[in-house]
């Protein structure tokens, strides 16, 4: 019994070993691999398209009272740029020509009205096709017309006392600093994503190179074939996110990990286990690396937006919620935002390990299943 298992876990590991090799010689996979725990993760953790900054704004300016130019110098970086003091004829052309996303008209008498107890009109001009500029930043104008308004109105600068006393304490990411999330996210939706496409990729290489007829005629078994793509595909994904999370989160961003890595990997592991198993069930369904790219597009995307990781899981309708109970890439964001942003411990999120392994188990067997019935209709 010893010696079969053994035989068997030699045959696993030569062809996991191939697997690499054959990875190795593939420089577009390699350049993805790189690519997506490098530039992909910094450019998600600094780009921050949700976020103002250096939003052009230009004000016209008809009033030219202590009022209005107390408005103006409220708008400042780096949310803004220095404002344009434009005239009205000015404004249209310049919306047009896109040179600024918020135009601020501020009409003659406003200071004037505002004492007087009256309530003047202002307009906001809005360039609504720069999409998160525009709906981040017409509500931040108005808070900070009203509020330079108010100020001016009790002729000083601050909110008059409120019966109670609210003390913030923001934890976890004290200073909101976005780049925590968006780089940390990316590792976590890449290893799911890598993970399929790497093993799916393997196997339909195989298939068109006609190397499967090859492993048919050996005394190989379809788990051991199996088995080795996913230890192979998950061990690249495995190095490639540790060294990421190491040299290009802590390092270049400098962005800290609060849990346990070792727990963390291990949370990845049994997700890979599962994804891997989902790559190879799909490029057994898909003839040819076109129709893979297909599938790999109705797979993830929904995989990565419903997971939890775009929006709180408990936002969701209740049915996407329970649909998405069955996905793995559920329970890994889960298990990752704890360990990673909290600290949990494996008291914490043993829940999500147990249902990784679960879901792992039911897609290996699935996807077993379904190689067995490829390698028989190939033989």
């Amino acid at each position: 019994m010893s010696n079969s298992f053994l035989h068997h876990a030699a045959n696993v590991l030569r062809l996991g070993i191939k697997e690499l090799w054959s990875l190795w010689r593939d420089p577009m996979l390699l350049l993805l691999i790189v690519y997506v725990f490098t530039g992909a993760v910094y450019t998600a953790a600094t780009a921050m398209p949700e976020t103002l900054h250096k939003t052009p704004i230009a004000i016209v300016d008809e009033d030219d009272s202590p009022l209005s130019q107390r408005i103006v110098a409220a708008f400042f970086q780096p949310q803004f740029t220095t404002p344009q003091i434009i005239s009205m004829a000015q404004m249209d052309a310049g919306m047009d020509a896109g040179n600024y996303t918020f135009a601020l008209v501020l009409p003659h008498g406003l200071q004037r009205d505002v004492l007087a107890g009256r309530a003047p009109d202002m307009q906001l001009n809005v360039d609504a096709t720069r999409m998160s500029q525009a709906f981040a930043g017409s509500g931040a104008v108005q808070q900070i017309v009203l509020g330079e308004v108010r100020d001016f109105v009790q002729r000083y600068r601050g909110a008059s006392a409120a019966p109670v006393e609210l003390a913030l304490r923001a934890r976890f990411n004290p200073n909101g600093e976005k780049s925590w999330f968006g780089s940390v996210m990316e590792i976590i939706n890449y290893i799911s994503m890598l993970s399929i496409i790497l093993t799916g990729a393997a196997l339909i290489r195989e298939r068109e190179h006609g190397t499967i007829e090859h492993l048919l005629v050996m005394p190989v078994t379809p788990t051991e074939i199996m088995l080795s793509k996913v230890w192979s595909m998950g061990l690249v994904v495995l190095v490639a996110a540790a060294l990421s999370v190491n040299f290009m989160v802590r390092g270049v961003l400098g962005v800290p990990i609060e849990g346990s890595l070792p727990l963390f990997f291990a949370g990845a592991a049994l997700c890979l286990f599962a994804t891997t198993s989902m790559g190879i069930f799909m490029a057994t369904i898909a003839r040819n690396m076109p129709q893979f790219g297909m599938l790999m597009m109705l797979t993830i995307m929904p995989l990565q937006m419903l997971s939890g990781g775009t929006t709180p899981y408990e936002s969701m309708p209740k049915l996407v919620q329970d649909i998405m109970l069955i996905a793995p890439t559920t329970h890994f964001v889960e298990l990752s935002q704890g360990i990673l942003y909290r600290g949990a411990g494996f008291d914490v999120v043993w829940p999500q390990f147990a249902a990784l392994a679960l879901i792992g188990s039911v897609l290996f067997a699935l996807s077993l299943a379904r190689f067995r019935k490829t390698i028989a209709q190939m033989a």
